[in-house]
């Protein structure tokens, strides 16, 4: 651990100006990031007794080795640098209070000719007409089966649809009436837009002129003695009153609003928000995040920060209520308004139906708080426990922080690939996974092993060479460079583990020691994971290691194994499935992948292509005369050749 007066700034050479700091580590790895008002007395607190500090700050500033920082003009570019940064580095001391999943949206594309209702999360596009967010993709799902009764929107995929047009038979929903169905033309392009209006108009909260006209439909039907029509038309009338339930009124003004509320026991805040769109809760968030030594409005500050950071600035309403007001409610509120295009109500309600809404939603963070302590109780600790059983079991110098898994997949020799996952403080860093492709020929396990770990290897070893170059002199400001300077990531091979993971047994095992031997690193242990009797083992050693079952550092083992195995045998299904998909495309000269897609895009299928003349065929992007010539005589010769088929599914390709 680094003494932090070994980087210490003199106080003088510090602003007094608002601005954002970098920590970094002896690697040049940001590992937090944070913002001040004044930049001088926010980084003297980091330097006090160590004594003082709040364990997950000691943590830190002994990890650090040096510290950096940029002077900006105000507090919101303040606030927006500083969410930048935490995106770009992820540094893994700062508290994260939004988790990485994106949530879905029930999403209308009136950009398109014929609009479709679907599930989306992610980035908002532009001409789609977004309702949510919701907490699960069922909750839409749900709520848009009970509304199809009444806007027979379309909801099918551009695939599905152009299929439905060329055969001139609806899908399913077309025929129990969950569709206009326009791509047969049962309706018209405008009369379906008519009917994705209402649908939105509905959505957004103009409930009560549907439901009215409908009361009125079905009492002129009944009168009229066409009770079949009048019944239909009563069962979509319960349909929108169970989708109404689902959103009851809680604003009467409809307003549209965020409302935040947290409870923490001082080591962990549970976070819970309601989004309330038109006066009714559209969607509920929540999570739980450990806490540092934040005051309230600091981590309200940075929950505001972190959840309206990433999303566009229609996902921002026009009221957030929070339970206190971050440090600096003016730049906050600001910041929010910059991103929606108009202002933002930032405030704490004190009375009436928006604090009682507050009051709701922090009960029910509360209860948040209360189930995780009782589902998730000593995880934390577990998580230590675990690294340390590894360190002490595996005789380790030190507790292995980041951990490399490595499996291979292939069936009989075929599409022989190789996966790498990681692990860093016990849990999974996705954004660090590698696949790799074996280019031997006809390999087994231990030889994919070997090649995989000499070529992951081999990459760490020149990146670090090249942070080595930098740290003799070629940049004296910046050390060991391990980011890449054009994008300001870690570069893919930048960092060792402590610990490599084989899935398998001794065999395995050996040929990654060997590989790591062969490039001379001796300061990585290996170890293997064999699943028959999940035994412990480790190069040289005939006999393995017995964890107890119910040992935290088996049970991170396996964790670690079953991951890298499925993350290989996901990419070794795809490589397969590619491989064995057939056309008689394939084998025209000088016809590659994107201008046999651009074909199939123009004529719809290879039984088009082959009557196309040579004149239709040049119609297609990148297609020249010399090219349409060579594709209409290979396809007039393989006229009598099989069909291209899926050799998987058996599926016929070159039909209609």
């Amino acid at each position: 651990m680094a003494d932090p007066s070994t980087y210490r700034p003199a106080p003088g050479e510090i602003p007094v100006d608002p601005g954002v700091y970098r920590f970094r580590d002896a690697a040049r790895r940001v590992i937090y990031v944070g913002k001040a008002k004044s930049l001088r007395p926010r980084l003297s607190s980091y330097f006090q007794d160590i004594a003082a500090l709040h364990p997950r700050t000691a943590t830190m500033v002994t990890t650090a080795a040096s510290v950096e920082w940029t002077v900006v003009s105000t507090e919101v570019e303040a606030l927006q640098l500083e969410y930048s940064w935490i995106k770009e580095f992820d540094p893994r001391f700062n508290v994260k209070y939004r988790d990485d999943k994106s949530y879905p949206y029930l999403a209308v594309t009136l950009g398109e000719e014929f609009p479709r209702a679907q599930v989306m999360r992610g980035a908002k596009r532009k001409g789609t007409r977004y309702f949510g967010p919701y907490a699960h993709a069922w909750a839409i799902r749900e709520t848009l089966d009970l509304l199809l009764r009444v806007f027979p929107v379309r909801t099918c995929s551009s695939g599905v649809f152009k299929r439905a047009g060329q055969v001139g038979r609806p899908c399913l929903l077309g025929y129990i009436d969950k569709c206009s169905a326009p791509c047969v033309g049962r309706v018209s392009a405008q009369e379906h837009r008519a009917i994705a209006e209402d649908f939105c108009d509905f959505m957004a909260g103009n409930t009560t002129r549907f439901v009215k006209r409908l009361e009125r439909d079905m009492a002129a039907a009944s009168k009229s003695l066409e009770f079949e029509q009048a019944a239909r038309m009563r069962d979509d009338l319960v349909a929108l009153g169970k989708a109404l339930e689902k959103s009851a009124i809680v604003l009467g003004d409809g307003t549209d609003a965020d409302v935040f509320a947290l409870e923490h026991d001082g080591l962990e805040v549970a976070v819970q928000v309601f989004h309330v769109r038109g006066g009714r809760v559209r969607g509920q968030r929540g999570w739980v995040a450990e806490m540092d030594d934040e005051t309230v409005p600091e981590i309200v500050g940075h929950l505001l920060q972190q959840v309206y950071g990433g999303e566009s600035g229609d996902s921002v309403p026009r009221e957030v209520l929070v339970p206190v007001l971050p440090e600096d409610p003016e730049a906050v509120s600001t910041w929010l308004g910059s991103l929606r295009g108009s202002g933002v109500d930032l405030r704490v309600p004190q009375r009436g139906d928006k604090r009682t809404l507050l009051e709701t939603v922090h009960r029910n963070a509360m209860q948040s708080l209360a189930r995780h302590k009782l589902a998730r109780a000593g995880d934390l600790t577990a998580r230590s426990q675990a690294l340390q059983e590894l360190q002490s079991t595996l005789d380790l110098a030190d507790a292995p922080l980041r951990v490399e898994c490595y499996d291979i997949s292939h069936i009989q020799g075929s599409q022989v690939v190789g996966s790498m996952v990681v692990f860093e403080d016990g849990l999974a860093r996705k954004s660090e996974y590698r696949r790799f492709v074996i280019r031997g020929e006809q390999v087994d396990d231990t030889a994919a092993m070997n090649e995989v770990l000499t070529r992951r290897f081999q990459r760490y070893l020149e990146e670090r060479d090249q942070a080595t170059d930098v740290e003799l002199g070629l940049d004296p400001e910046t050390g060991p460079d391990r980011i890449d300077p054009d994008t300001g990531r870690p570069k893919k091979f930048a960092y060792p583990p402590q610990l490599v993971v084989v899935d398998g047994g001794l065999p395995q095992v050996n040929a990654a020691q060997a590989a790591l031997t062969a490039l001379g690193i001796d300061d990585v242990a290996v170890v293997g994971l064999a699943k028959r009797l999940e035994e412990v083992w480790v190069p040289g050693q005939d006999h393995p290691v017995i964890l107890p079952r119910t040992s935290e550092g088996l049970y991170l083992l396996q964790r670690v194994r079953d991951e890298a195995h499925r993350f290989a045998i996901t990419f070794h299904r795809q490589r397969r499935s590619k491989a064995m998909t057939t056309s008689v495309l394939d084998g025209v000269p000088g016809l590659g992948e994107t201008r046999r897609k651009a074909l199939l895009r123009h004529f719809g299928s290879v039984k088009r292509i082959r009557a196309a003349t040579a004149e239709e065929l040049q119609e297609v992007s990148g297609i020249g005369p010399a090219l349409a010539a060579t594709i209409a005589a290979e396809l007039a010769t393989a006229d009598t050749a099989a069909p291209a088929v899926n050799l998987m599914t058996g599926e016929v390709l070159d039909g209609d």
